[in-house]
């Protein structure tokens, strides 16, 4: 039996309105908006005031109200939100990935204690199911990799700056465009897509890491040659967060790539995102939609809103196995490394080189790097150089590579 759902709503931005307006939309779904709490009263609403207010309580301590929807930025607001609401008995619906990275496992556990269900599919991915899937489609252990375009403002300054554009004028088309924040530090130097890869491999792998475990580099150092590089040579640059497991060790991290045209997102473009998840018996599977904007993104709380008639909640199946995993920061890659100078260049070491330029702008090497070395440097604030991972090229130190075939094709692509 459905059951009715009475929400109390945090935020009124882009995607709390698109809420409204599909929630609004919807004959299958037994849900309605109840209070809306927002932090400025001022602003003109597309609907009657009389919704709105910024008590919280007016949420928290409604009896009638049995879902709480959190759509805010400010993560350490709606961590007092969430927290409050979990304890408070009531169903809670977030999109705020800072949030979850951060207190995954104890929001978790609140949600049991309460006998509620916490659910956050609008989390990674905008419109595309992910998260449910992993949950409900890949519910064994039979998953060995996980990566994709997470972030739709780097996708979208990529596709921009494929086509010629500088990475300034790029960021400043996507602030125009609603993309990208005044701020832009969590989307170009890569945070946001770290706390998606964050969650990503909790449902993947069934493994909880800390956020700052997780390596993330942007693409704010991105110059015209690099861009210039990739589109002569036929190879597109992508910001990807990337998840393996190798026995019982976990690799992840975010960075660019360099790609070439055989990639799945090669061609994803602008907003849109991309996760490939590959499997021992269904191979890959690629799920493509749009990563940003109003109704996308409103469409995934949606989703879950729904599975709530009928109380549903993430079982977590595969953190069973936990306690065998580790993350693993012992392992080489193959990158692109282009810098100033010479000098610069050869301030970083490599494991093997494989090729090499030296002209009077830049220089840059290809070739093998250890992830140590990569750990010694602050790359997101490194301004004279640019790194981009060769895909398929990680190498354990303790054991063999993961894909030396795929490796040794990219090589010729980029020679």
């Amino acid at each position: 039996m459905k059951n009715q759902l009475t929400i109390g709503l945090f935020g009124f931005g882009c995607v709390g309105t698109g809420l409204y307006e599909v929630l609004n939309k919807t004959t299958l779904l037994q849900a309605s908006i109840k209070h809306i709490v927002i932090k400025d009263l001022s602003k003109k609403r597309i609907i009657d005031s009389s919704y709105f207010s910024t008590d919280s309580n007016r949420i928290l301590q409604d009896d009638e109200i049995n879902v709480v929807v959190e759509l805010i930025n400010d993560s350490e607001a709606a961590y007092e939100i969430v927290t409050t609401a979990l304890r408070a008995g009531k169903h809670v619906v977030s999109a705020n990935k800072k949030l979850i990275a951060y207190h995954l496992n104890e929001l978790v556990s609140l949600a049991k204690e309460n006998n509620v269900s916490f659910l956050y599919e609008a989390s990674v991915g905008g419109s595309i199911p992910i998260i449910r899937n992993l949950e409900e489609y890949y519910n064994n252990d039979s998953l060995s990799n996980i990566s994709g375009i997470v972030n739709g403002t780097t996708n979208y300054i990529l596709t921009k700056t494929a086509e010629g554009e500088s990475f300034d004028e790029a960021l400043k088309n996507a602030q125009d465009l609603g993309f990208a924040e005044l701020d832009p530090t969590s989307d170009v130097d890569g945070f946001d897509a770290k706390y998606k890869l964050v969650l990503l491999l909790k449902h993947a792998f069934g493994f909880t890491t800390k956020q700052d475990a997780v390596w993330n580099y942007g693409i704010r150092q991105l110059k015209d040659w690099d861009a210039r590089y990739a589109r002569e040579k036929g190879l597109k640059i992508k910001l990807l967060a990337f998840g393996t497991r190798i026995n019982n060790q976990i690799v992840g991290f975010v960075a660019p790539h360099i790609i070439p045209n055989n990639h799945f997102a090669f061609n994803v473009e602008n907003e849109f995102n991309a996760v490939v998840v590959e499997a021992l018996f269904s191979d890959k599977q690629l799920f493509l939609g749009k990563g940003a904007g109003s109704h996308p993104t409103a469409s995934a709380v949606l989703s879950d809103i729904s599975a709530l008639q009928f109380d549903y909640a993430y079982e977590y199946k595969k953190s069973k196995t936990e306690e065998h995993l580790s993350f693993d920061s012992d392992y080489s890659l193959k990158v692109y490394l282009s810098a100033t100078s010479q000098e610069k260049l050869d301030q970083i070491t490599f494991i093997e080189t494989h090729e090499t330029y030296t002209g009077q702008s830049h220089s840059y090497k290809i070739g093998i790097i250890s992830y140590e070395e990569i750990s010694k440097q602050d790359w997101n604030n490194a301004p004279d150089y640019f790194l981009a991972v060769i895909p398929d090229s990680i190498q354990l130190t303790k054991n063999t590579d993961i894909s030396t075939e795929k490796s040794a094709h990219l090589i010729e692509e980029l020679s």
